[in-house]
């Protein structure tokens, strides 16, 4: 089985709407929700069962809108050297940052002992997350959803 979690419906929409045979947890913004939500999933999990987090992110100018980002864990990003850091609250200092969310250390670390787990962050804005629309991050994810699922390996 293939268990996929977001923080947010407008991103899950997409695949709900592509209607693939794939488990789909939305849990709501934030490392804790993600966390929870992922350790509860993780209990249903055989081991070779995958499990994805898929989301938004806010990025450096560097990085193009709508560019999907696959996060290696431990994070060893091979194509473009970039830093996902998982923030909570609205990025000011512009120029600290790479890549940010706001739940990947809750999937990080809920999912520490799963072999096969993976990460994909789309960027959505840089450091502007108003301009952000509901449709407008379900176009994001919808976009990159043929080269998400080439990359999950079965």
């Amino acid at each position: 089985m293939i268990y996929l979690i977001f923080a947010l419906k407008a991103e899950a929409q997409a695949f709900i709407e592509k209607k693939l045979d794939l488990n789909i947890t939305v849990c709501g913004i934030g490392s804790h929700n993600m966390y929870n939500a992922t350790k509860k999933t993780v209990k249903l999990m055989d081991e070779d069962d995958i499990i994805v987090n898929i989301g938004i992110c806010g990025a450096s100018k560097e990085f193009i809108i709508g560019e999907l980002l696959y996060i290696d864990m431990p994070s060893k990003n091979i194509k473009k050297k970039f830093t996902l850091s998982c923030v909570d609250n609205k990025v000011t200092k512009k120029d600290k940052y790479d890549v940010v969310d706001m739940e990947s250390s809750g999937f990080i670390d809920a999912t520490n002992m799963v072999k096969n787990r993976y990460m994909f962050k789309i960027v959505s804005d840089h450091f502007e997350p108003k301009s952000v629309t509901k449709d407008g991050a379900k176009k994001l994810i919808f976009d990159n959803i043929d080269n998400i699922m080439k990359r999950i390996k079965r």
